[in-house]
């Protein structure tokens, strides 16, 4: 298995969650420059700090950066690749707080979901410049294949990510497209929740799913950098979900 290093890797949503552990992981694979990119300017210099410290503290030589970025403005997309040039690999994991529901709710509400999980995700990869034997993966979800109650605008956005992958395959190769599945994988999110509240999801999530835990950051985050470094996988999604899909 090949490394990624001497290679550029940038993460869109890289500050927290899935995101900034996908940066992590591209550290400890080698990456010799990992640029974080979010809308928050505090985020950005925050997730530079910690991950920094951290490639320090492992003696990791790849170097941090990062850079904010509104990913809904396709002049700023546009403006940001234009000046970061030819890289290797970027990962899109951006999402806003997910909003549930269908039958009672204004469905107007619920289009910024799409916005920030497709469209933006799309412009993205319409923008990059990748380098030869390079990957642009994206993020979908577990709920297009096993959605919940109240979740029928988040599965289909991940269903359209599924599809969009196989797509984008197509249309950019030989520059590999693919996505992560991700299940039930608690982050910093999560802590919007009440605690009692968001204690009691995690402990029956946990007893649903067959490997008994829900899932951490670090963990989905190997699935990323597999899809960065085999060079023999375009256009799939990997489901990483406990079990979900089978519970």
């Amino acid at each position: 298995m090949t490394s990624l290093k001497n290679q550029t890797v940038v993460v869109v949503g890289g500050t927290s969650g899935i995101g900034f552990a996908v940066a992590l992981a591209s550290l400890h694979a080698q990456a010799s420059h990992v640029i974080v990119v979010s809308s928050t300017t505090d985020k950005v210099s925050d997730a530079v700090k910690r991950l920094t410290a951290i490639a320090t503290e492992h003696r990791l030589n790849g170097t941090v950066t990062g850079s904010n970025l509104d990913v809904g403005s396709a002049e700023d997309v546009k403006k940001f690749f234009k000046k970061i040039g030819e890289i290797d690999h970027v990962v899109y994991t951006s999402g806003d707080a997910l909003k549930l529901g269908f039958k009672d709710v204004d469905l107007g509400t619920l289009k910024e979901t799409f916005d920030v999980r497709f469209w933006s995700a799309a412009l993205v990869a319409q923008q990059a410049q990748i380098k030869a034997g390079g990957s642009i993966t994206l993020t979908g979800g577990v709920a297009s294949i096993k959605p919940p109650v109240d979740w029928p605008i988040i599965a289909g956005v991940s269903g359209a990510i599924d599809s969009l992958v196989r797509g984008l395959a197509v249309d950019l190769a030989p520059v590999r497209v693919n996505s992560v599945s991700p299940g039930a994988i608690v982050t910093e999110s999560w802590d919007r929740m009440p605690s009692h509240f968001k204690d009691k999801l995690v402990a029956d999530l946990s007893e649903k799913l067959l490997v008994k835990h829900v899932g951490q950051p670090a963990e989905i985050a190997d699935a990323y950098v597999f899809l960065m470094k085999c060079g023999f996988i375009t256009g799939e999604t990997i489901s990483v979900n406990g079990g979900h899909t089978l519970s």
